[in-house]
């Protein structure tokens, strides 16, 4: 039997590791704190592709458990999809090298997403949608108060640039979700992490890095392309970055068309020149 690889980042770590540690570990106590993300007593699922993010969210919740105010348990859970070239061993190693509480269940959705999506069309809505149902279930059964999920703000500004370009809806990734039958709270404790940094963090840290092969061998992809995009105006200004996230806790209802959002007395004090000259 091959001998498990051993993880020792826990116990030691540089200079650079640990002040990119602490950045994002600011972030992450920011998002708790500016949306009570984590309540006392809570059992976290952690759920872990196997990608970077992921793996960073989980060791630095590890790291968070030990000094924060609030008391929380938390285990870590993968969902094994069955496709091809994921390799649960991995994780299920890195795992036991933290000695933590964890679970890897395999379901496979692949063969329902190869079979109904049509060639050339996105494999990643489809896929999410039945990941989600899954994890629902899951955090009942292994009695979960919340499900933690390892998106950050790149994620969250992609999808509402997505939204807006091709579903006609301006929507983004909350930090903070309760499902449609109040029952499961969804968390994202990195939602103000840069994914520079989390990039960095990982390498740093020499994480298992599992790639997704689905998403990853289509061309052409609609949320490739929007990342694309914020990727070249932040490679010319750095602080699109910064104006990203601002937006986003920045909304400003009067200003959109929505009439849900605005009550007739406010939409006719209204100028409808302002912001126009």
């Amino acid at each position: 039997m091959a001998q498990s690889p051993t993880y020792e980042f826990l116990q030691t770590a540089s200079a650079e590791t640990l002040k990119i540690k602490k950045k994002i570990l600011h972030d992450i106590g920011r998002a708790i704190a500016d949306f009570s993300l984590i309540r006392e007593n809570d059992r976290l699922m952690v759920c872990v592709s196997g990608g970077k993010d992921s793996l960073a969210m989980l060791h630095l919740l590890l790291d968070l458990q030990k000094r924060a105010p609030v008391k929380f348990d938390l285990f870590a859970f993968t969902l094994d999809q069955g496709q091809p070239g994921f390799d649960a061993s991995i994780l299920r190693a890195f795992y036991e090298s933290l000695g933590i509480e964890y679970y890897i269940d395999y379901e496979d959705t692949y063969s329902i997403v190869i079979d109904k999506i049509q060639p050339g069309k996105t494999y990643c809505s489809l896929c999410s949608r039945l990941r989600r149902g899954i994890l629902y279930t899951t955090a009942d059964r292994y009695r979960a108060t919340a499900i933690a999920l390892g998106h950050h703000a790149m994620d969250a500004a992609e999808t509402l640039l997505l939204n807006l370009f091709y579903n006609g809806r301006m929507a983004s990734m909350p930090p903070l979700l309760i499902s449609d039958d109040q029952k499961h709270r969804v968390i994202r404790p990195l939602i103000y992490a840069d994914e520079p940094d989390l990039e960095k963090y990982a390498a740093l840290q020499k994480f298992p890095v599992i790639p997704c092969n689905l998403c990853n061998n289509q061309e052409n992809l609609q949320r490739q392309r929007i990342k694309g995009l914020l990727e070249s105006e932040i490679e010319k200004n750095s602080a699109v970055r910064y104006s990203l996230k601002k937006a986003l806790r920045n909304v400003q209802p009067r200003h959109l068309w929505d009439n849900r959002l605005s009550t007739s007395d406010q939409i006719e004090k209204e100028d409808p020149l302002q912001g126009i000259f």
